[in-house]
This record gives C-alpha cells, sequence and structure tokens, in this order.
C-alpha cells in the first residue's frame, strides 16, 4: 500500500501528502476532542455527553452553561493546550539535537520555569498571575544559557543534551534550595505548583496561551521543511540550501517558548514532552519530525490523563502531573525493555 500521494494544482504546485501520518493525525485530533467532552462532563455535577456538546453550540439550558462554559471548558482548554505546546516543544528539540531524550524535561527548561516561580513564591510572597510570569521568566532565561553554553561555531545536538543536563542539575540544586528557606505555606503553596495541575485553571490562563499558540505554530510549520532537510546533518541541509543555524535558533526560540508558556500556566507536567513524540513517530512510522501528530498526542495525553485522575480519585483530589509522571515512567521502562530485547542497547 502506497503512504505517500502527490497533489497537484492546476497551477503547477505540487505537494506530497503522507497518508498515514495524516490519518494517525486526525485520529488523534478525534481522540483529543473526544475525551475533552467526556472530561467536561465529568465532576461533582455530571453532564451526559451530548448535553456537552449541545451547550457548547449554544443550545444548552442556564445552569448547564454556567458549569459548562464558566467552570470547567476553561481548565480543559488549558489541558489541550498545554499539552500540544509541549508535544511541539518535545518534536523540536527531540529532532534539533537528534537524540529521543533532547526533551525539555531532560534539558532543564521545565526546572528554569519552576526555579523563577519558586523564586516569585518564596522570596516575594507573589500572586497567581506573578508566579506564571516568574515561570516564563525562568524558561527562557534557562533557554537562552543553554544556547549559550552549547554554542561553538554552531549547536551540535549531544553537545546540546549534555549541557542541557548540567544545567537542569545546577537549576534542581537552586529549587532544593529555595524550598528550604520557605515557611511551611509558601513551601506547600510550591509543592503543588511543582506537581503541575490545572486545578482552578480559567479564562486568564487560555487567552495568552493561545495568542501564543496562534504565532509560533505557523512559525514551526513554515521552517518543518529546514528541519527535515537538518536530520540529515548540517552539511547535507548547507548543500540543500537550508540556512542551518536560523532556522535552528529559530526553533530552539519556538520551542523554548511553548515550554516557558505551558509551564506556567499549569506547571511542571513531566513526561509529555518526552513520550507524546515517540508515541507519535512509532504510530507514523514517519522518521520526519512528526510535528502535528506530536501536538495531537500531546493534547490527547494531557486531557486523558486529567479525566483519569479525576475517574480515580475525583475533581482536584490528585494533580494531572502525577499521573503523566506515573504513565510516562511506565512507556520508558517498556521502551528500554523491548529495546533491550531488539538487541539496540
Amino acid at each position: 500500500m502506497k503512504t505517500n500521494r502527490a497533489v497537484r494544482t492546476p497551477g503547477g504546485l505540487s505537494l506530497r501528502v503522507d497518508v498515514r501520518t495524516l490519518v494517525v493525525g486526525t485520529l488523534l485530533l478525534l481522540v483529543a476532542l473526544t475525551a475533552s467532552v467526556v472530561l467536561i462532563g465529568t465532576g461533582d455535577f455530571p453532564i451526559p455527553a451530548a448535553d456537552v456538546v449541545r451547550t457548547l453550540l449554544g443550545e444548552g439550558d442556564p445552569g448547564q452553561e454556567f458549569i459548562v462554559t464558566e467552570l470547567r471548558l476553561p481548565r480543559v482548554l488549558v489541558g489541550l493546550l498545554v499539552g500540544a505546546s509541549l508535544g511541539l516543544a518535545g518534536a523540536l528539540f527531540q529532532s534539533i539535537s537528534r537524540n529521543p531524550l533532547g526533551s525539555p524535561d531532560v534539558l532543564g527548561l521545565g526546572q528554569g520555569a519552576t526555579a523563577g516561580a519558586l523564586v516569585m513564591i518564596v522570596l516575594f510572597s507573589g500572586s497567581a498571575n506573578q508566579v506564571a510570569l516568574g515561570a516564563l521568566v525562568g524558561g527562557l532565561a534557562t533557554g537562552f544559557a543553554i544556547y549559550v553554553l552549547a554554542w561553538k561555531r554552531g549547536v551540535h545536538g549531544y553537545r546540546l543534551v549534555l549541557v542541557g543536563i548540567g544545567v537542569s542539575a545546577i537549576v534542581t540544586a537552586v529549587n532544593g534550595y529555595l524550598l528550604t528557606k520557605s515557611d511551611i505555606i509558601d513551601a506547600a503553596r510550591a509543592v503543588v505548583w511543582m506537581t503541575g495541575s490545572l486545578d482552578g485553571r480559567d479564562w486568564d490562563q487560555v487567552w495568552p496561551l493561545l495568542a501564543l499558540c496562534a504565532v509560533l505554530v505557523p512559525l514551526v510549520l513554515a521552517n518543518s521543511r529546514g528541519l527535515r532537510m537538518m536530520e540529515m546533518g548540517d552539511d547535507v541541509s548547507y548543500a540543500l540550501g537550508v540556512r542551518v543555524e536560523r532556522v535552528r535558533l529559530v526553533l530552539m526560540l519556538s520551542a523554548v517558548l511553548l515550554t516557558a508558556a505551558a509551564t506556567a500556566a499549569s506547571g511542571p507536567v513531566g513526561f509529555v514532552a518526552l513520550t507524546a513524540p515517540q508515541l507519535a513517530r512509532r504510530l507514523t512510522r514517519s522518521p520526519g519530525p512528526n510535528l502535528v501528530p506530536s501536538m495531537c498526542m500531546g493534547a490527547a495525553l494531557l486531557v486523558s490523563s486529567d479525566w483519569i485522575s479525576q475517574r480515580a480519585f475525583g475533581a482536584g483530589q490528585l494533580p494531572v502531573g502525577v499521573v503523566t509522571g506515573v504513565l510516562g515512567g511506565v512507556y520508558l521502562l517498556w521502551l528500554l525493555v523491548t529495546e533491550r530485547r531488539a538487541g539496540r542497547i
């Protein structure tokens, strides 16, 4: 069965379509949307899925409309946007570093955003918006430091991962020091934030993250061809006319912004950025960056994990970051076992 199709327009333009990738991306998007509808109907006041859809279309009663649009829809939208942002950022870092471990979790970007949030919580007793701003600044500063330290006539993938691991260790130590200097109230607040949760998220978190995605996702997709060429090596990319360092800088900056903004909105949600691109690649069987499938997989993973946490333990009892951590850890162990049995490690 042929998986690639060439689409030609009357004007002479042609577009290659990977049918399997298109089908997988569509199915993952449907899974994410279905899980979102089910999640909106889950809670102390259950609402059937058909009523949720009817309310979203403006045909619900006033009570359901208040619960759906004011209380639960913003939380689900934040989950979708955070999952999509982390999935896309993970796919970018893994493709740029040419390393499956090159995700924001391993490179220390999440830890850097956590350091910024802890500074606002411990030293300034900041509000929720100030904590989110601190997380955004911390993530950007960490990304800038990793890029500068990894630079040596360009950024090599292994050097980027090694520098990121070192920076992650340093920032983790700083986070531990800040926790030891905090009082019991700030420490409890910091630990809850560091777990990663969607509880209490409203439209104030939706609009900035949606605006950032509206700018960065088209920018990333516009540079996806250059990213695909760079997976064959810098020399081949130069020969094919790709401005390697410019494309790499734009994509790394986009990935850092996506990670920092997602962490600022929900706290550090672990393993989504690491596992979503790998799962998407296994489903599509495509060697490319798989940017759109990774986005859809990240959104589906996060919303499904939030639904699992609410169904298993009740609303507000278990942060979604705990569920993603457990699922991601199990996936990583399964991956190591299968790779070992195949003789690749």
